[in-house]
């Protein structure tokens, strides 16, 4: 049974940092994983992706330059820095494993990726 479980969020103030961790269980080999947000009211928002041997990744402009996506395979482990953080940065983050790495993002594939159940990140002024 595929497991997926987010941690690291929390209440930060703007301008501060968090880093986000997501440890997989029941997967075979590296996978595509990706990191995507939502906020309430809003649709949900892919912002990072990485390819399984961890060569390449890519991040949302949204959050380009503040955020950076990275994984340890020896741990089954993807992180997200989040460095620079802004009241827009406040959302629900799932890790997604097992996504469609298309080049310059990663998309979910239904019935195939598997979600974790969230962690909330809150920016406070």
């Amino acid at each position: 049974q595929v497991q997926v479980v987010e941690s690291g969020g929390g209440l930060v103030q703007a301008g501060g940092s968090l880093r986000l961790s997501c440890i997989t269980s029941g997967l075979r080999g590296g996978r595509n994983m990706a990191w995507f947000r939502q906020d309430r009211g809003k649709e949900r928002e892919e912002i990072a992706c990485i390819t399984g041997d961890g060569i390449y990744t890519t991040h949302a402009d949204s959050v380009k330059g503040r955020f950076t996506i990275s994984r340890e395979n020896s741990k089954n482990t993807m992180y997200l820095q989040m460095n620079s953080l802004t009241l827009q940065d406040t959302a629900t983050y799932f890790c997604a494993a097992d996504v469609r790495y298309t080049g310059t993002s990663c998309d979910d594939v239904p019935g195939h990726t598997h979600w974790g159940q969230g962690t909330q990140v809150t920016v406070s002024s």
